[in-house]
């Protein structure tokens, strides 16, 4: 099978506590620009870099996105990480899906500008950037700043792989920080999240009470 027909997956990893619009915009945006026929939204059980941070209930976290791309058929949802025990290493999770999709498939991992810098202290960086191609939608303008600091752990081609795959994506500045905070005021999300993904917070009355970060 050639490069040009190869099956391309496209793996967006997250607490999405709550996912919003920004995920899916940028989300699709980077598809289009990969080629890529399947986005696969997979909220995180127990993020490494998280664990001392509040986060809300794994099941509630995964209806929302159910909830949110339900009626997208280039969205689909994963509970891969719910299902395994201990962190939610990215290294198992695109293992995982390498052999779900076998050797002639393209996966892609999406993350954020911010992301980059926090690359030094993911699990088994090096391994991971070999089995994957890391793809990152700029929210801001500091990628090369993130780019910078790679050279702890990752060698030059490692690093231009990951600058190659800067994805010119739109900047959505809306934050699940900023949503968790609106539904704790009683303020209005209206615009920032899918309807169904609104509807289902304040039926289950998440986020009620404003957490300090």
């Amino acid at each position: 099978m050639s490069c040009e027909t190869r099956k391309k997956i496209l793996l967006f990893g997250g607490t999405f506590d709550p996912v919003h619009n920004g995920h899916l915009i940028v989300s699709r945006a980077a598809a289009e620009r990969l080629g890529a026929q399947k986005v696969i939204f997979i909220p995180s059980a127990l993020p490494p870099h998280k664990v001392s941070l509040p986060v809300s209930d794994a099941r509630d976290r995964l209806r929302i996105v159910q909830e949110a791309v339900r009626k997208e058929e280039l969205f689909a949802v994963s509970d891969c990480e719910l299902q395994r025990a201990g962190p939610s290493y990215t290294l198992d999770t695109v293992r995982y899906f390498r052999k779900v999709y076998g050797e002639q498939t393209e996966l892609f991992w999406l993350i954020g500008a911010d992301s980059v810098e926090e690359l030094t202290g993911w699990y088994r960086v090096k391994e991971l950037v070999n089995e994957c191609t890391i793809v990152t939608a700029p929210r801001t303008e500091d990628v090369p700043k993130g780019l910078a600091v790679l050279p702890k752990v990752l060698n030059a081609e490692q690093i231009e792989h990951i600058r190659k795959y800067v994805l010119d994506t739109p900047r959505i500045d809306i934050s699940a920080t900023e949503i968790r905070r609106r539904v704790a005021q009683g303020r209005s999300i209206s615009f920032l999240v899918p309807p169904a993904v609104e509807e289902y917070i304040f039926k289950q009355k998440l986020y009620q009470t404003e957490v300090a970060e």
